[in-house]
């Protein structure tokens, strides 16, 4: 299974490190780290991640180095953004100078620079978007049977978007009611209100969305295809979002796209670990 937190942003067309540079030097701390040190273990909770600025770092799992982190890149941002356990070590392979931020300099950092966010979101997707062909390619899609409802927003930020949007009126869907479909061009993504929408890739259910649940969010971020087609399983109140109103959420609420970066990191890590 590939380990999400070393498939490096820094190995995507669209990583720019000046724009990860302006995040980090924001709020962040630098830090000089002497050759042998390490930046975290394997099983750590920690929800720091660097910007290497000078140095290389080891990553390694066991006692295998499965990576190496060079000068411009970021480490350690999936297990920031999830809250899940390091997956792996690094160590500071000779002197090493990063900028570091922790959870709360990274919610304030991204108000700051927004675009790295954006940049995230956009290669995160990427993967998930390639994840998901392999899975389908290979007839290994995971089944959704068993699993809870998928939320990205708790009722006080799913009142707060609403509230951002009080002259467009929600929509309801019937139960049964095709939403969007795989293939189709994207416009709007979609924040559940009430009801549950079932996801779905070559008609297998990958996921249900319940109230608080975001959909379609894949094809506004990088403009392109639906990856997958929604479906109201219950009658559905849905509020729709564009690309311009969701530009703007990112740079005014910061909450809002630390909730929604999390939740992609979360569905990527849930494809990901049904990759053979």
């Amino acid at each position: 299974m590939e380990d999400l937190d070393f498939t490096r942003p820094a190995r995507s067309e669209i990583y720019d490190p000046a724009i990860a540079r302006t995040c980090f030097e924001a709020l962040g701390k630098p830090e000089s780290i002497a050759q042998g040190v390490p930046f975290f273990t394997e099983n750590q909770t920690s929800e720091t991640m660097y910007l290497l600025v000078e140095g290389e770092v080891s990553l390694s799992r066991g006692k295998k180095v499965i990576d190496i982190v060079k000068a411009g890149e970021i480490f350690g941002e999936m297990a920031a953004i999830t809250g899940q356990p390091r997956s792996a070590t690094a160590v500071a392979r000779n002197a090493c100078r990063v900028i570091s931020l922790d959870g709360k300099q990274f919610v304030q950092a991204i108000q700051k620079a927004p675009e790295f966010v954006l940049m995230l979101m956009g290669i995160m997707i990427n993967r998930l978007r390639l994840t998901d062909a392999m899975l389908g390619m290979t007839r290994s899609l995971p089944d959704w049977a068993g699993n809870s409802e998928s939320r990205v927003f708790d009722k006080k930020m799913t009142d707060e978007v609403v509230a951002a949007f009080r002259s467009r009126p929600p929509q309801r869907y019937p139960s049964s009611r095709v939403i969007m479909k795989e293939g189709d061009s994207g416009v709007f993504m979609y924040l559940v209100l009430q009801g549950r929408v079932a996801i779905s890739i070559q008609s297998h259910i990958v996921e249900k969305v319940g109230s608080g649940g975001l959909f379609g969010e894949m094809a506004l971020i990088d403009e392109s295809a639906r990856a997958a087609t929604a479906t109201a399983e219950t009658d559905c109140v849905l509020l729709s979002i564009n690309r311009n109103d969701f530009l703007t959420l990112v740079r005014t609420k910061p909450g809002f796209a630390v909730s929604l970066l999390k939740a992609i990191a979360e569905r990527l890590r849930f494809m990901t670990s049904h990759r053979t």
